[in-house]
C-alpha cells in the first residue's frame, strides 16, 4: 500500500508538469523463439532513453518503492506452462534512487528479459500478455505503462523452428543473450509469485518466500475444521434440543419483531464472545511456545489419548460428562434478568448445559489450534462458535423457519456415536505421537492402520443398524441419507486397506504413522527401485531405519557434514519433528516421487534434525540457550536452537542448501511445499548451485 502510495502521488506530481507531454522513453520488442520439443524462449528487449531508469522485475526489499517491471500472462486457457524465472540482461545496477530515498535496482540504456514457456496444447494457439512497468530520471517518474504482446504458438506436433509474433517480426539479435532453461516451476502469472535475479554471489533470491500465505491457509484450514466441529456440536443431543427451547424464550421476551431480531443477534455474538474467549485464555495462561512445545510433548499427547477415549466412551452412551448443576442454575437464573446481561447469561446457560456433548469436541479443536500460534486457538474457536451461534440467532430472529427443521429423535444420539467412533480414531493419532517421539515400536503404521480400519468397520456396522448402543432408538428402516453416509466411511475403510502392504495414503499423510515407522521388509515401502538389484551401501553414521522411504540420511550434522566431504555431495539439511504433520504429508506426497527421491537418494545428503527428539544430553552438556530462553536439555533442543540460530527460522518442515564450508544457504530455503515439481526444481537448483560452487575459484 505504501509503494502504491508513492507511485501515486509522483505520478499525479508527473502529470502536472511534464509527464503528459513526455514520449515514454522506453521502446519495447518482443520476440518468441522455438527451442525445440515443445519449448519456446520469450524475450523482452528494452530500449531506454538517456537519464532513464527502467526497474528490475525484482521487487524491492521494503513496502515503499519503484513498480517493479511485470510480464502479466493471459493463462485463461491451459495450452501452455512457463517453465522458468524471469532472468535480466545485463545484471541491473543497485544504486541509492532520490526519488525514493532507498537502494533500488535498476536498468539504463538496454535491458533484455528473458523466461521459456512449454507448450502442451495439440492445436494452435495465441501466447497473450502484457508488460507493465514505470521509468524514472533523477527528479522524477513518469505513470507506469503497460505494452501488449501477442505470438501464435503452433501446437506441439507442428513446432517449427521460430515463432512468428501476430504483428511485424522485431528485428531482435539472438547472439547477444545466451540464456540457459532455468529448471522451475513458475505459476502461470509470472508476477504473482516468486520472481527471481541473479545477484552478485551468483545464488537464486526468492523475494517472497509465502510463508504468510502458508500461515494463512493454515489459518484458513483451521478455521473450516472448527467451523465443521461446531456443526458437528450443533446436531448432538445436547444442543439441538435447546434450539425450540431459545425460540421460544426470545418469542415471549421480546414485545416486537425489531426488538426480538436485535435479542438475538447479541445472544449469537455472546456464544461466540464466550467461546473466543475460552481460546484467547489457552493462549494467554500457556504462551504461545508452551502451545506449541504440547503439540509434539509425549506426555501432553499421552494425556490426550486418554481423554478422547474418555470421550468416546461418554458419546457411545456409558456415562455423560457434565459440569457441576449448581453452575447452570446460576447461570439460568442471572439470564432471568433483564438487558444485555440477561441475553449475555442466557448464551452462558448454553455454553454450560451443552458441555457434555460440546466438551470433547472443544477439546479436541484446541489441541489441534496448538501449532496456530498465538492466534491459532482464537481462530479455532471463533470458527466454532460461529457454527453455533448462526442457527441460534436465525431461528431465533425468525421463529418461522423452526417448522422446516427434522424433529429431534433417535437420530442425534446417532450423530453423538458417530463422534464418539471418530474421536476414538483422533485418539490413535495423539497416541502414535507419543510413540512416534519415544521410539517406542507400539504403534507402527499397519497396527495404526488395523484400529482405523476396524473402527471403520463397526462404525458402518452400527449406521446400517445391526447393533444399538445405550439411549438409541430401533432403526426402523435405513434413510436415504444414512445410507449415503454408510457409502462414505465404507469408501474410506476400504480406501485404508491397501496401507498394510505398504502402499501411500497421501489422503490422511501426516495423521498416520511414517510408512518407514513399520515392520515390512523395506523393498514394500520404497517409492523407485535404484535399477540395478543391489543393496545400496549405509555409510557409518547414517540411519536409513528411521528415514523417510529408507534412505541414508543422518540425525546429526557433524556426521552427515563427514559424509557429505567424503562423498563431495551437497548437504540438504532437513529440520522436521517425530509430531510434525506437514512433515509426514512432505514425505509420502512429495518426496515419494521419482524424481525427488533419486535426487535425495544420489545427488545429495539428507541430514534430518529432530527438533522434538527427547535423548537427554549428558547433564555436564547441558547449557542455558539465550535464543531458546531455556535449557538446552536434549537432542530436540540442541537442533530447534541450531536452527533458530543460523537460519533465524522455527517452523517445521524446512529444507535448506549448505556446502562443506559454512551454513550459508546455495540457494532460498523452502518450506512445506505440495507442489511436486516446484519442490523438484527447488532440489534440482540446490544442486546445480552446489556444483557452480565447487567450479568457481
Amino acid at each position: 500500500m505504501k509503494r502504491f502510495t508513492t507511485i501515486l502521488i509522483l505520478s499525479v506530481l508527473a502529470f502536472f508538469t511534464q509527464a503528459q507531454m513526455q514520449k515514454d522513453p522506453v521502446s519495447w520488442k518482443f520476440s518468441m523463439k522455438d527451442k525445440g520439443k515443445g519449448i519456446h524462449e520469450f524475450k523482452a528487449v528494452a530500449t531506454i532513453e538517456k537519464t532513464w531508469h527502467l526497474y528490475s522485475s525484482q521487487a524491492p526489499d521494503v513496502d515503499m518503492g519503484p513498480l517493479p517491471t511485470e510480464f502479466n500472462i493471459d493463462s485463461s486457457e491451459t495450452k501452455f506452462r512457463i517453465i522458468s524465472s524471469v532472468s535480466e540482461s545485463p545484471k541491473p545496477v543497485k544504486e541509492f534512487d532520490p526519488n525514493f530515498g532507498m537502494d533500488v535496482r535498476y536498468h539504463s540504456n538496454k535491458a533484455t528479459f528473458t523466461f521459456q514457456i512449454e507448450a502442451i496444447s495439440t492445436e494452435d494457439f495465441t501466447f497473450e500478455g502484457y508488460v507493465y512497468y514505470m521509468v524514472c530520471d533523477d527528479e522524477k517518474c513518469l505513470p507506469p505503462k503497460s505494452v501488449d504482446f501477442d505470438f501464435k504458438i503452433p501446437a506441439v506436433a507442428k513446432t517449427k523452428s521460430t515463432t512468428e509474433p501476430v504483428g511485424e517480426k522485431p528485428d531482435i539479435d539472438y547472439t547477444e543473450i545466451d540464456s540457459a532453461l532455468v529448471e522451475e516451476d513458475i505459476p502461470e502469472t509470472i508476477t504473482d509469485e516468486v520472481e527471481s535475479i541473479e545477484t552478485e554471489d551468483s545464488a537464486v533470491i526468492d523475494e517472497k518466500t509465502g510463508k504468510k500465505d502458508k500461515e494463512e491457509t493454515s489459518l484458513l484450514a483451521l478455521f473450516i475444521f472448527s467451523f465443521l466441529g461446531g456443526f458437528a456440536a450443533l446436531l448432538t443431543p445436547c444442543v439441538f434440543p435447546m434450539l425450540p427451547l431459545t425460540v421460544s424464550f426470545f418469542t415471549k421476551r421480546s414485545p416486537t419483531r425489531a426488538k426480538g431480531i436485535s435479542n438475538a443477534i447479541i445472544y449469537g455474538l455472546s456464544i461466540i464472545i464466550l467461546y473466543v474467549s475460552v481460546g484467547y485464555s489457552f493462549t494467554a495462561i500457556f504462551g504461545v511456545d508452551a502451545m506449541n512445545r504440547f503439540a509434539t510433548d509425549p506426555w501432553v499427547n499421552l494425556v490426550f489419548f486418554a481423554l478422547l477415549v474418555v470421550f468416546a466412551i461418554s458419546f457411545f452412551g456409558a456415562f455423560e460428562i457434565a459440569l457441576p448443576q449448581s453452575w447452570a442454575n446460576k447461570a439460568d437464573k442471572a439470564s432471568e434478568r433483564g438487558g444485555l446481561i440477561g441475553i449475555f447469561f442466557m448464551a452462558f446457560t448454553l455454553a454450560l448445559v451443552s458441555f457434555s456433548c460440546t466438551g470433547p469436541i472443544i477439546g479436541t479443536l484446541l489441541f489441534e489450534a496448538f501449532s496456530g500460534g498465538v492466534i491459532g486457538p482464537v481462530v479455532g474457536m471463533f470458527g466454532f462458535s460461529l457454527a453455533l451461534a448462526i442457527p441460534f440467532a436465525l431461528f431465533a430472529a425468525f421463529p418461522g423457519w423452526m417448522n422446516s427443521l427434522p424433529k429431534s429423535g433417535g437420530w442425534l444420539n446417532s450423530v453423538k456415536v458417530v463422534l464418539g467412533f471418530l474421536e476414538l480414531a483422533l485418539a490413535m493419532k495423539f497416541l502414535s505421537v507419543a510413540d512416534l517421539v519415544w521410539q517406542m515400536g507400539i504403534l507402527k503404521r499397519e497396527y495404526f492402520l488395523i484400529i482405523w480400519i476396524t473402527i471403520g468397520i463397526m462404525l458402518v456396522i452400527y449406521l446400517l443398524g445391526i447393533f444399538r448402543l445405550p439411549h438409541d432408538s430401533k432403526i426402523e428402516r435405513l434413510s436415504v441419507s444414512r445410507l449415503f453416509i454408510v457409502m462414505i466411511f465404507m469408501g474410506f475403510t476400504v480406501y485404508l486397506i491397501p496401507g498394510l502392504g505398504g502402499a501411500p495414503l497421501g489422503a490422511i499423510s501426516g495423521i498416520t504413522p511414517p510408512m518407514w515407522y513399520t515392520d515390512l521388509p523395506k523393498t514394500k515401502i520404497s517409492g523407485i527401485s535404484d535399477g540395478s538389484g543391489a543393496l545400496e551401501e549405509i555409510p557409518d553414521g547414517a540411519d536409513p531405519d528411521h528415514c523417510p522411504l529408507n534412505l541414508n540420511c543422518f540425525h546429526d550434522y557433524e556426521k552427515g557434514l563427514a559424509y557429505a566431504k567424503k562423498v563431495n555431495k551437497p548437504i540438504l539439511l532437513d529440520f522436521t519433528g517425530w509430531g510434525c504433520v506437514n512433515c509426514r504429508k512432505m514425505e509420502e506426497n512429495v518426496w515419494i516421487d521419482s524424481r525427488i527421491e533419486k535426487v535425495l537418494r544420489n545427488d545429495v545428503v539428507v541430514i534430518s534434525l529432530y527438533v522434538d527428539e527427547r535423548t537427554k544430553i549428558p547433564k555436564e552438556e547441558q547449557y542455558y540457550s539465550e535464543i531458546l530462553g531455556h535449557k538446552v536439555r536434549n537432542i530436540g533442543n540442541k537442533w530447534a536452537e541450531f536452527q533458530a540460530k543460523h537460519f533465524q527460522n522455527p517452523s517445521q518442515p524446512y529444507y535448506v542448501f549448505v556446502n562443506h564450508d559454512n551454513l550459508e544457504p546455495l540457494i532460498e530455503p523452502e518450506a512445506y511445499n505440495s507442489n511436486v515439481n516446484a519442490y523438484y526444481n527447488w532440489l534440482n537448483r540446490g544442486v546445480k548451485a552446489f556444483e557452480k560452487q565447487k567450479k568457481s575459484p
